[in-house]
């Protein structure tokens, strides 16, 4: 959902916050954002500026939300679910960001192919769309879940847990699959499947948010925002590289090493709801229950605000 206009963002997306010329301001957005993740630099972007002013970012993601401490929050989608199984008012209302992961592992393990992972230790993020994404490339291998060990492993030190031989390889997202891989140098090997998962990184609000006409108002300009920010990532990426380092704290040469793994589309992909419901499968044996129907997935995406963030654009 590309937008090209030749009105300065600035202006375009102060005039979706007023509704007539004596509107009442609108609530600043308390935004929970992943502060470790180059997957937040289209919001990080649209925080920028005085037209930024209505979008608070802090630390945090979806258990923010959850607790009402934020009214936004962005995640990949595993955690959508996770929460929602107890938080039902949880609401997708666009995709940030793409992610393709991938699994470092060390050769001298004995680990040459996919299928060499069976009996080995895996460091990961437990229940999360990383440790999805190692069941599903297992299950590419012939492997059950249960032929590989998941090892909790905290993100900052995976690439020396690796070097140590404390795991024997490292599914994640990146910068660390980058700096585990930079780490091990010539033990390393990777492995990589674009057809088998790639992470939506979504944003988040609750139905609360949705059903209040001040804060959802608020919401569709920060959209707004967000989709007009895409658009510079996407076509001029060195130009945002210095503010997602100095949010993320992340060199920009790794930054820029790591790029090629993302992609900024600033919409709803088409496939999100089937992703949604796949997943739901493995979140639902995670969590020892039954998963839950179609319906009841289908009803955490809300997609009229991108669509009126984007009609919003066009006037």
């Amino acid at each position: 959902m590309m937008l090209r206009t030749a009105v300065c963002a600035g202006v375009l997306l102060g005039a979706v916050l007023v509704h007539g010329q004596n509107a009442a301001p609108a609530p600043r957005l308390r935004f929970a954002v992943n502060m470790t993740t180059i997957e937040s630099a289209p919001v990080f972007l649209a925080a920028e500026g005085p037209a930024g002013a209505g979008i608070v970012v802090s630390a945090g993601g979806i258990p923010l939300l959850v607790s009402g401490e934020a009214d936004t929050a962005t995640n990949a989608e595993t955690q959508a679910l996770l929460r929602s199984a107890t938080s039902p008012n949880i609401r997708v209302v666009m995709t940030v960001a793409e992610c393709y992961y991938r699994i470092v592992a060390r050769r001298s393990a004995g680990i040459s192919r996919l299928s060499d992972l069976k009996g080995k230790k895996v460091g990961t993020a437990l229940s999360t769309s990383a440790h999805y994404f190692l069941s599903k490339m297992a299950r590419t291998a012939g492997l059950a879940e249960t032929d590989v060990t998941a090892v909790a492993v905290p993100l900052p030190d995976m690439p020396a847990a690796l070097k140590r031989g404390d795991v024997d390889a490292i599914a994640i997202w990146e910068p660390q699959a980058y700096n585990s891989e930079q780490a091990l140098g010539a033990d390393s090997i990777v492995f990589q499947d674009r057809s088998v998962y790639r992470e939506l990184f979504n944003l988040n609000t609750t139905a609360e948010v949705l059903a209040d006409p001040a804060r959802r108002r608020a919401l569709v300009a920060a959209v707004a925002r967000i989709v007009t920010a895409s658009e510079q990532v996407t076509t001029r990426p060195p130009s945002v590289w210095p503010l997602v380092s100095s949010k993320i704290n992340v060199p920009e040469p790794i930054i820029s090493s790591v790029w090629k793994y993302f992609r900024f589309a600033g919409g709803l992909p088409r496939d999100l709801l089937d992703v949604m419901i796949e997943e739901e499968r493995w979140v639902a044996a995670v969590q020892k229950r039954e998963p839950r129907p179609r319906a009841a997935i289908e009803q955490l995406v809300d997609p009229t605000v991108l669509r009126d963030a984007v009609a919003s654009l066009r006037r």
